[in-house]
């Protein structure tokens, strides 16, 4: 007489409930990452703490330098110039953001000068891509701010 196994050889493959709960994890899974991606060329408000940046150095090194700094916004980007034997002197020109729409005073161009001891033209810088919006504040006493 033969001897029957124990258990009986399960079938190949995969059932419909398996298959339909990994396309679930998968879609779930691909979704987390499209939410998480980033904005194209960095969020507004990264754009702003990096001009925020960008200010700060400028102020520090007027008073380092004890020569004047201004930057030059406009709406393509911004320039760093510095005042040399009574002339200003181009120190680099950075670019917005793709998208970046950026107001700051009344016209085009505004400028932000920075004196040898810090002190400044106040100047409020908004940037503003789609509807997002983050604002950089510059005071009179040199004090640089990002707000949203």
């Amino acid at each position: 007489m033969r001897e029957r196994p124990l258990f009986r050889h399960a079938e190949r493959g995969f059932t419909l409930i398996e298959l339909m709960v990994v396309i679930v994890i998968v879609g779930l899974a691909s979704a987390a990452v499209v939410l998480a991606m980033p904005e194209r060329g960095g969020s507004v408000q990264a754009e702003a703490q990096r001009f925020a940046a960008r200010a700060k150095a400028a102020r520090d090194s007027a008073i380092i330098e004890s020569r004047p700094v201004a930057l030059l916004v406009g709406a393509d980007g911004y320039d760093v110039a510095r005042r040399v034997r009574g002339e200003w002197r181009p120190g680099g020109h950075y670019d917005w953001a793709e998208g970046t729409v950026a107001q700051a005073g009344e016209g085009a161009q505004a400028r932000v000068r920075f004196d040898s001891t810090g002190l400044a033209d106040p100047l409020q810088v908004t940037l503003r891509r789609g509807r997002r919006q983050a604002a950089v504040e510059i005071a009179a006493d040199g004090t640089i701010r990002v707000r949203r």
